[in-house]
């Protein structure tokens, strides 16, 4: 009896995006007795972890074909075909591609075509069409961009996504506009660089462009929210649409990664720490509920005490309350892993440190919000997440993809409760 295709996410919400459209094209090609991993390389660790998930995937399906696709595999597709149990490794370009999972049928791939890789800084399109969005119930996500233009000295995601490129706004919507109907009540816009939306179209519009575009055009659209931003590149339109669209949620994830201007520099960032101060006071003037997150990276190299401080005192300055904390490791082939190295020791007190800030600031945003309505999306019967993202829990169960009005009565360490 045949087995239905059995598919592993790891890394980003546009990884767990494309798994959705893989598992689409995989059903199309009538394949079974599959296992697919999609692979991370945004850290050494993403990648080690990518390697462990293949192996326990073999161990536990020691008859299924093996498919590696992902950032790690576009990067170094020789290491992972090498390895026990694997039949094909694809690209992040072929992994889209109709024709490439036809050819997996029965007798699946020789040898010889068992690397399906082509150099990704060529590819010019997205697949955004392939699927409408992929989520739970309650939100959708939808890619409207891939790739970066940008090499910041220790991002080695370039050479997985190749160059930026863009999902047309017209497909954008119309594919926002299926979801509304299916009865989703939140759509999430994802990307690589996803200010950098609209440069390779016609006209080069803005990120701002395209939201304040859906926003007007899907009137029943209750609830937008835009994932990870590099606030440098923040455009008119988006501080209009943050000042003036309460349907525009007002929680914002910044790529910060650090808070001291010689690292930044040293990261090859487009904007320093002033910067960063800078546009946290704008966009909170113009919507005072707004709350942030950020990545920061501890013990990139060549940082002192010094240094580390200034990236401590941004979560203070910024007041930041979601952070993605990650401790550096060097990435083969790019400028930062030849530069001199903090020692492991210190990476991980310093990383602690940050976590430590950010526990505090959540504490600090959930204590100011007992007393306090939110519109609160609910996740599952019990758990719910408001404007700000802020978890609630709720004893009685509620009705899930729905949202309710809920006052906030006190927290926990980590959630509102309700």
């Amino acid at each position: 009896m045949s087995v239905a295709p059995k598919f592993t996410t790891l890394g980003c919400r546009l990884n767990a995006y494309e798994t959705a459209a893989m598992q689409e094209l995989a059903a199309d090609a009538g394949l079974s007795d599959l296992v697919v991993v999609n692979t991370c390389a945004v850290t050494s660790e993403a990648v080690r972890k990518s390697r462990r998930e293949i192996r326990r995937l073999q161990r536990e399906n020691p008859t299924s074909k093996i498919v590696v696709t992902g950032c790690a595999a576009q990067i170094d597709p020789q290491s992972f075909a090498a390895m026990e149990g694997v039949s094909a490794v694809l690209g992040n370009s072929e992994k889209m591609q109709s024709d490439v999972w036809q050819s997996l049928g029965a007798d699946f791939i020789g040898e010889a075509e068992k690397i399906r890789v082509d150099d990704i800084m060529s590819v010019r399109d997205t697949a955004g069409h392939l699927i409408d969005g992929f989520g739970t119930r309650a939100r959708a996500y939808v890619q409207v961009q891939n790739g970066c233009d940008h090499r910041c000295t220790f991002c080695i995601i370039p050479y997985g996504r190749g160059n930026s490129r863009s999902v047309a706004a017209g497909v954008v919507i119309d594919q926002i506009k299926r979801l509304v109907d299916r009865g989703f009540n939140e759509v999430v816009l994802t990307g690589v660089d996803l200010t950098s939306w609209g440069a390779d179209l016609p006209a080069t519009p803005k990120l701002g462009d395209l939201v304040m575009r859906i926003l007007k055009l899907i009137p029943d659209l209750p609830r937008l929210r835009i994932s990870s931003i590099d606030s440098i590149e923040v455009d008119d339109n988006l501080l209009q649409a943050i000042g003036t669209e309460p349907r525009l949620m007002p929680h914002l994830h910044l790529s910060l990664q650090h808070g001291d201007d010689l690292i930044l520099k040293r990261m090859k960032r487009r904007h320093l720490r002033d910067d960063a101060i800078r546009f946290c006071e704008t966009a909170r003037k113009l919507r005072p509920d707004m709350t942030f997150g950020a990545d920061i990276i501890a013990g990139f190299p060549t940082e002192t005490e010094v240094h580390f401080e200034n990236s401590l005192k941004l979560v203070g300055d910024c007041d930041l309350t979601w952070l993605h904390v990650f401790p550096y490791s060097p990435r083969q082939g790019t400028p930062a892993a030849r530069m001199p190295q903090v020692g492991g020791t210190d990476i991980k007190s310093r990383a602690a440190l940050l976590r430590a800030a950010g526990t505090k600031q959540v504490t600090k945003h959930l204590a100011a919000q007992v007393g306090h309505t939110h519109a609160v999306l609910m996740e599952n019967p019990h758990m719910g997440r408001t404007e700000q993202f802020s978890e609630v829990a709720f004893k009685t169960p509620q009705t899930v993809g729905k949202i309710v009005t809920a006052a906030i009565t006190g927290h926990s360490d980590i959630q509102l409760t309700a």
